[in-house]
């Protein structure tokens, strides 16, 4: 009779994340939706994470970077895992991780799934009747996507944009909002995973990030849903099993603006100054 027993596999212990971008000084929602996340980590007895999404070269400054950690600090924000403490996913500077941007990039290139776009932004305003309701961004119409998927790159400064499967639906069931469900050239076109100045950009950083700290529940803003299903195709691309998401509603101004880093009244700095408590501003938020 074999001496061993059998074990069933654990789910793997709850990682969570904070991810701010020091573009300028976080403001109330950033830490209503923050603090999700900790509640979030904290019921679930697992650990938070603390990246710096630094990648904006032009906008992100070395004082923002610096009141984003004394800010979260006084409002009551404690990770296990960050720039400031170290951890076994070190670097968690996104601008110190190029290698694992340019191993993800690869693995695209390799897959054919992406290929190289001299467009810009105005070349593609222009080609678009109009943007797209849901969106910012227009839906890109495809200008430069090869008719085979093996493509090489040109001699202008391009971007690489990734091929989305036209027609697919992405489906996901978020921790708040409930399935969701868009689809790929219709809700999303073909999107940029790698800056034409030579940067990983938003969606292949936070996959690639989220998959090597084997974060396990993405809580961020009810803004990035769209993104989700964009990053979900990343994640089939790459070989990686996604996270689990949780969107938070967004917080808005007395009218109904959603909040942004120019909201500069209600940024932590600023109500801080005023002699407001982090307890106060907390009361009457919702617990995850």
């Amino acid at each position: 009779m074999s001496s061993h027993t059998s074990h069933t596999s654990h789910p793997p212990r709850y990682r969570g994340r904070l991810a701010p971008s020091p573009t300028g000084y976080l403001h109330l929602g950033h830490a209503r939706t923050f603090w999700i996340a900790q509640q979030r980590a904290q019921a679930a007895g697992g650990s938070l994470v603390l990246r710096n999404e630094d990648l904006d070269f032009a906008r992100c400054k070395p004082e923002f970077v610096t009141a984003m950690f004394e800010d979260l600090r006084w409002f009551g924000f404690e990770w296990q895992e960050g720039p400031d403490c170290g951890g076994p996913f070190a670097p968690y500077n996104q601008s110190e991780r190029r290698l694992v941007y340019e191993s993800a990039l690869q693995k695209l290139r390799d897959t054919g799934l992406i290929y190289p776009c001299t467009c810009s932004r105005k070349d593609i305003l222009a080609a678009a009747a109009a943007p797209h309701e849901t969106e910012a961004e227009p839906i890109y119409p495809g200008t430069c996507r090869p008719n085979s998927h093996v493509s090489t790159p040109t001699s202008r400064p391009f971007s690489w944009r990734f091929r989305v499967p036209d027609g697919e639906t992405i489906s996901f069931v978020d921790g708040n909002f409930g399935p969701q469900q868009f689809v790929a050239g219709k809700d999303f076109g073909d999107f940029i995973v790698w800056r034409q100045d030579d940067a990983p950009a938003y969606q292949l950083a936070v996959v690639a990030d989220d998959a090597a700290m084997q974060i396990t529940e993405v809580v961020r803003g009810a803004d990035l849903l769209l993104s989700t299903a964009r990053q979900i195709l990343l994640y089939r691309a790459l070989g990686l099993t996604p996270p689990a998401f949780y969107h938070c509603a967004l917080m808005t101004d007395t009218t109904g603006t959603r909040l942004a880093k120019r909201h500069d009244s209600l940024s932590l700095r600023t109500l801080q100054n005023q002699g407001h408590l982090p307890t106060t501003l907390r009361q009457g938020w919702c617990s995850a």
